[in-house]
């Protein structure tokens, strides 16, 4: 888990409209190589703070929230574009947030990396940290304070 230190976390997107406020430090933070992510984001590979539901406010209030499929709802600053947080039906109780638009980037090393099957084969992060080759859920899951085991 990354450190206590570090809250609260601000950030903002791309064009400074929208703000963003955690009261907490995050749960965990991961890299994400699937192609989804990385269309999202138009990086070789996407970084994610996973914060507790209710801890993390945009302001202004961004809309609504974009569906991607039926399990993953994304919000999006409606004047820039930037990907501003997410929630996935599969990993209940968080919201993750893109580690690029946060001002503690710095202090928040990922700890893990998800979908490390769909890297890309020209890039290698050399680190020591999990490689999960699907979606590291369980792992995700588990960083949730009051997670069950199972």
């Amino acid at each position: 888990m990354p450190s206590e230190g570090t809250a609260p976390i601000t950030g903002r997107c791309y064009c400074g409209h929208i703000t963003l406020r955690a009261e907490t430090a995050p749960e965990t933070v991961t890299y994400c190589h699937c192609e989804d992510c990385r269309r999202l984001t138009g990086a070789p590979v996407a970084a994610f703070a996973a914060f507790p539901i209710g801890t993390v406010h945009l302001t202004p209030d961004p809309g609504p929230k974009t569906p991607r499929g039926p399990a993953v709802q994304r919000w999006f600053c409606p004047k820039c574009g930037s990907p501003m947080a997410a929630v996935f039906d599969y990993l209940p109780g968080q919201i993750y947030v893109p580690l690029g638009v946060l001002d503690q980037a710095a202090e928040l090393p990922p700890q893990s990396h998800s979908h490390y099957k769909a890297h890309l084969p020209w890039l290698e992060i050399m680190d020591e940290i999990p490689r999960q080759t699907g979606s590291n859920r369980a792992a995700l899951r588990a960083a949730a304070p009051g997670a069950e085991e199972g």
